[in-house]
């Protein structure tokens, strides 16, 4: 698979295979914020094999977009991916897009969503995930304070903009 390569203007230059991308290299990825009717958000606890935030919680879906891809059409494709459901296009909400720098170099277009269902209705990747669970966006908050080492790396800086937004 090649992914996108894109310039200080999120603006497609070249595409490379994951191992020929440099540091410096600027890439696409889009994010999901997964919520229920009971204000609950789905986090996902990335698998222990993972090179980057392995064990640690992150969002529900996220993926590098693709060649042929758009953040959208990235996401619907993670969302089946990683969690064994589908969510149309037209159900995904936009929310924060951003440029972000540090270990990755990245444009990251979020969005939210809505499911009623319960841990048993996904299917989750194992090279993926190894836990999905429903929490209360006050246990993210409180656990971001006390303990922001459970979570990927760019969650203290960027998720307490996502719990500011409207989810529902």
């Amino acid at each position: 698979m090649k992914y996108l390569v894109v310039n200080e203007s999120d603006e497609v230059i070249a595409t490379k295979e994951r191992g020929e991308l440099l540091p410096t290299d600027i890439v696409r990825v889009s994010a999901l914020w997964l919520t229920n009717s009971q204000g609950e958000v789905l986090l996902a606890k990335r698998a222990a094999s993972k090179k980057y935030d392995a064990s640690k919680w992150g969002p529900a879906v996220a993926g590098t977009v693709e060649e042929g891809e758009s953040y959208e059409q990235n996401m619907v494709k993670e969302i089946q991916e990683e969690l064994g459901i589908e969510i149309a296009a037209s159900a995904l909400r936009p929310g924060p897009y951003h440029r972000s720098h540090g270990r990755n170099e990245y444009f990251s277009q979020w969005y939210f969503a809505t499911v009623d269902l319960p841990i048993e209705s996904f299917t989750v990747e194992p090279k993926e995930v190894d836990e999905l669970r429903w929490v209360s966006p006050a246990w993210i908050a409180e656990k971001l304070a006390s303990e922001p080492d459970l979570f990927i790396k760019t969650a203290p800086a960027s998720w307490p903009k996502l719990l500011s937004f409207n989810l529902n």
